[in-house]
């Protein structure tokens, strides 16, 4: 049976992931991902002079909108129920309290200058405008080490449930589906559909992709494993050719780890701001000024003849704010609690939104990962229990820092019905599969679960209709709305910051036409 170049292509894909297939059409001639611009409002300076503005919620999209509509002269007040801006970007340090709705609170102990990114803790290179507001606000910034072929990935079904190096899983994968296409394309079986310098360039490309001997078969590399590393004198390396058997491979169902990286919006290079992500926020803050109200939590927006009026707390105190628009930035989760004048299509949308319970685990400890597993950042996966665990990428090289066990959604293995000490104790014990013997160095635990938090209650918005996100996306009158849920780009800063601009510039359009 023929089968057609798409046909090859796709079931490179099915067997060895979008990673394999992206590199084979390069081989074959037939392929380039860039930064988008950064996004801006269309709008002359001093545009809003005259006109009132209050933004409700000081994460990354309510920080934009307020930054931006300051800039273009509008009167901006930005209100936060929270001690801090940033929302769900927050960088947890020492004296920090994780606060939970029922009135659970956790004090992070943890050494000075020792920190974790508790919510956002990558930006994609891709993200042009998150990346556009740190050169605005001159961040340093560092590599955030997303993938490390020296973590590694373990299922309790093979392998006695020991866990294989990343690099062996990849490597061996690659391998053993390059001798099988070998076979495929010597065989004849693409013969009609592939040229024979079609068939010469896949024939080269699969003998070094795999790495294949010349009799086309797999036998390990040293991409994959070693069992003598080189060194002086008579010391030469050894390949290990003991390689993981492709059906033990397909059992372990290890390719959604493998491929994690080459996701669009995670690919190389990631980066994250020195000391932490909350650098992004605390840039906005610092140039809001007086503009920005923390421990202001809003209790009704309410639409009037001129615009709305915002009803908000301060020092416990009932305090009234009139306008002419309101940009709403604060979660879903939260809007519906308070007292909110919208029209029926929005409230139904407003109750409708579900959101996810994504939580993270962070330990501190010696850096054992590094002295004795050579693994500098980078994910580690399971198959049960909290995973990944997440290796920082800061510091690198000192002694002791925070590794997260445990980056997933509570609703996974019933984690949302255990009590902390329970949590912790599963945490370690992920810690402990992975590398035997350093469960124990591990100490100071805080568990932040964003269903969970004050303010929050969620980490990103889950499965959302069209017709319901169609609505968010358009105003309520006076009221406009902004966050990662208003975009595509759902649990990343940049969809925030999108949603932000999109919804100032929606509003500038409508002064502008008045």
């Amino acid at each position: 049976m023929s089968v057609t170049r798409r046909d090859f292509l796709t079931r490179v894909g099915q067997m060895s992931g979008y990673g394999a297939t992206f590199a084979t059409m390069q081989a074959l001639g037939l392929l380039p991902m860039k930064a988008e611009n950064p996004a801006y409002v269309r709008a002359e300076q001093g545009s809003g002079k005259g006109t009132k503005l209050v933004v409700v919620g000081a994460g990354v999209a309510g920080l934009c909108t307020a930054y931006e509509a300051k800039k273009l002269g509008y009167e901006v007040t930005l209100l936060e129920a929270g001690n801090r801006p940033g929302g769900r970007v927050w960088s947890g340090r020492n004296g920090d309290v994780v606060e939970f709705e029922d009135g659970t609170k956790q004090t992070i102990e943890w050494t000075k200058g020792l920190y974790q990114n508790m919510g956002a803790g990558r930006l994609p290179s891709i993200h042009g405008t998150t990346l556009g507001y740190v050169r605005q606000f001159n961040i340093p910034m560092e590599i955030e080490v997303n993938t490390s072929r020296s973590t590694f990935l373990q299922n309790d079904h093979i392998n006695g449930g020991k866990p294989y190096a990343q690099r062996k899983v990849i490597n061996d994968s690659r391998g053993h589906v390059s001798e099988l296409l070998s076979k495929a394309v010597a065989g004849g079986g693409f013969d009609q559909e592939f040229s024979t310098d079609d068939k010469k360039r896949l024939m080269d490309f699969l003998s070094y992709y795999g790495p294949l001997d010349k009799a086309g078969k797999y036998k390990g590399s040293d991409r994959a494993d070693l069992k003598q590393y080189p060194g002086a004198g008579p010391q030469d390396m050894i390949v290990n050719e003991d390689t993981i058997p492709l059906d033990t491979i397909l059992k372990a169902n290890f390719l959604g780890y493998e491929m994690y990286e080459e996701a669009w919006d995670w690919q190389a290079t990631m980066f994250q701001p020195k000391g932490g992500m909350d650098a992004i926020p605390y840039a906005f803050a610092k140039a809001l000024g007086p503009v920005l109200h923390l421990n202001s939590p809003v209790t009704a927006i309410a639409k009037t003849g001129k615009g709305v009026t915002v009803t908000y707390l301060k020092e416990g105190k009932e305090t009234h704010i009139t306008a002419d628009y309101c940009v709403s930035a604060m979660p879903l989760t939260i809007l519906r609690k308070i007292k909110v004048d919208l029209d029926p299509a929005h409230q139904d949308a407003v109750t409708k939104a579900s959101y996810r319970g994504s939580y993270k685990i962070a330990w501190e400890g010696p850096r054992f990962w590094e002295k004795d597993f050579n693994i500098y950042g980078g994910l580690s996966f399971l198959s049960q229990g909290p995973s990944p665990l997440w290796y920082p990428s800061a510091d690198i090289f000192s002694d002791r820092g925070i590794l997260v066990a445990g980056y997933q959604d509570e609703s996974i293995d019933r984690f949302q019905t255990m009590t902390l000490p329970q949590m912790f104790a599963r945490s370690r014990g992920s810690v402990e599969r992975l590398h035997p013997g350093h469960g124990d160095k591990l100490e100071k635990p805080i568990f932040v679960g964003w269903k969970r938090m004050k303010w929050y209650e969620g980490s990103w918005i889950g499965a959302q209709p069209a017709a319901e996100y169609d609505v968010m996306n358009q105003p309520d009158g006076p009221i406009y709305f902004a966050g990662d849920a208003m975009s595509h780009v759902v649990g990343w800063q940049e969809g925030a910051f999108l949603s932000g601009i999109r919804a100032l510039q929606m509003i500038n359009d409508k002064v502008k036409s008045a």
